[in-house]
């Protein structure tokens, strides 16, 4: 059960013009679930990502990036097509080639080239493919193309998630309305760079290629990027950021009020979707944020952050709602900032002062540490004294649950 994340509305969910999504149940891993999403785009439309770094990403993944390094005015980016129950990583050029197949069908079904085609896959890692399936339900999903299918389509990229993950925004930026909806999936083997997840955000403004790029960036490096739940870093993470161009603005500059205001949007958007996904963390019963303050520099904020995060001595304590508090202390410690002078930080726990120059502080209480820690959201705040920079990473508590679920996960 999601920590404090209500289930999506399928009528909050708002449609956006020059992009239809339909699913299929296709049977790729198991019967009578959706499993196949069709996005299809409108032609004005341009589409830009983010991807694992996992050294053995997955095939869909090397093929969607040569598909959008081939992408052109000429011949743009005209669909997605996303399966979930198999992973198709690690897998070789058999998984290549299956991924491509998949390309292929659809483009035919489109009447566009291969090359036009995105494939996403997730699910079970060095199983082969079911591409027959895939390709037989294809059919199927482009039948009930709709505009208002995402409530269905997060539903369809779901693996161990116990509830769909989506939200919508509608803003005026320079009198003129846009709208917006991402859906995201992931619950496991989620850690920064990125994270067993997939994302997708459209909006209806009309955005050039190159200031796309550098959009999806900053939003996925201040959303999905700043996520933890159990240290892994998965192999076919991908968040895909689509301005179909059918509304009324257009962006031109990086350095005008719309596009930042537009960024602001997206920024906030994709950390909702992030938020679900920690927040429906396998067996999570805690939401945390861990913000570090006045450090030297981002980067060495993120990395104390991201050192409490993902220890798993400090989730279970949270879990057990025990404020063996000096073990986020240990993990500040080994988080490899060399030059960290202790004597000069401060831990708090929510509005809880704990460690006070490097050490307990003398008013701090275990009964106050305790009411903190059995809440089922929390806050951890470590100030450095090292200078203006911050940061805030988001994770779980480590339950028995996650232990089970991993264990029967292909069961």
């Amino acid at each position: 059960m999601a920590v404090n994340s209500p289930l999506p509305v399928s009528a909050d969910l708002k449609p956006v013009a020059g992009i239809e999504l339909g699913y299929a149940e296709a049977g790729v891993r198991k019967a009578n679930r959706k499993d196949v999403l069709v996005m299809k785009l409108a032609p004005g439309a341009t589409i830009a990502g983010v991807f694992t770094l996992n050294r053995f990403c997955a095939a869909p993944v090397q093929v969607c990036k040569t598909h959008l390094a081939q992408a052109s005015d000429a011949a743009p980016i005209r669909a997605l097509v996303i399966n979930t129950g198999n992973a198709n990583a690690g897998t070789g050029e058999e998984g290549l080639a299956r991924a491509n197949a998949t390309c292929a069908e659809l483009a035919n079904l489109l009447g566009v080239k291969p090359e036009q085609v995105l494939p996403f896959s997730t699910g079970v890692i060095l199983e082969p493919l079911p591409v027959d399936r895939i390709k037989a339900g294809l059919p199927a999903a482009i039948a009930n193309l709709k505009t208002d299918n995402w409530f269905a389509a997060a539903e369809s990229i779901m693996t161990t998630d116990t509830q769909p993950k989506a939200a919508s925004r509608t803003l005026t930026i320079a009198g003129k309305k846009v709208v917006m909806t991402g859906i995201s999936k992931g619950a496991g083997m989620i850690k920064p760079n990125m994270a067993t997840m997939l994302g997708y955000l459209a909006f209806d403004a009309k955005v050039p290629q190159t200031l796309l790029d550098q959009l999806v960036k900053d939003a996925a490096d201040q959303s999905f990027n700043c996520i933890t739940i159990d240290g892994d870093t998965s192999t076919n993470d991908s968040f895909m950021l689509i301005a179909t161009g059918a509304g009324e603005l257009e962006i031109t500059s990086a350095d005008s009020a719309e596009y930042k205001e537009l960024a602001a949007a997206v920024s906030a958007l994709s950390q909702n979707l992030a938020h679900q996904i920690v927040r429906d963390g396998e067996g999570a019963t805690k939401f945390i944020e861990v913000t570090v303050e006045d450090g030297s520099s981002v980067e060495e904020c993120r990395k104390i952050a991201y050192s409490i995060g993902h220890s798993p001595l400090v989730k279970t304590a949270f879990f057990a709602s025990d404020p063996n508090l000096g073990r986020i202390l240990a993990a500040i410690g080994y988080a490899g900032v060399d030059d960290l002078d202790v004597s000069k930080l401060n831990l708090y726990l929510d509005d809880v002062w704990v460690a006070k120059n490097g050490g307990r502080n003398p008013d701090y209480k275990e009964e106050d540490g305790q009411r903190v820690m059995k809440k089922s959201e929390i806050v951890v705040r470590v100030k450095l004294a090292r200078g203006t920079a911050r940061a805030s990473i988001w994770t779980c508590d480590l339950s028995h649950e996650y232990v089970t679920i991993n264990a029967d996960y292909r069961s």
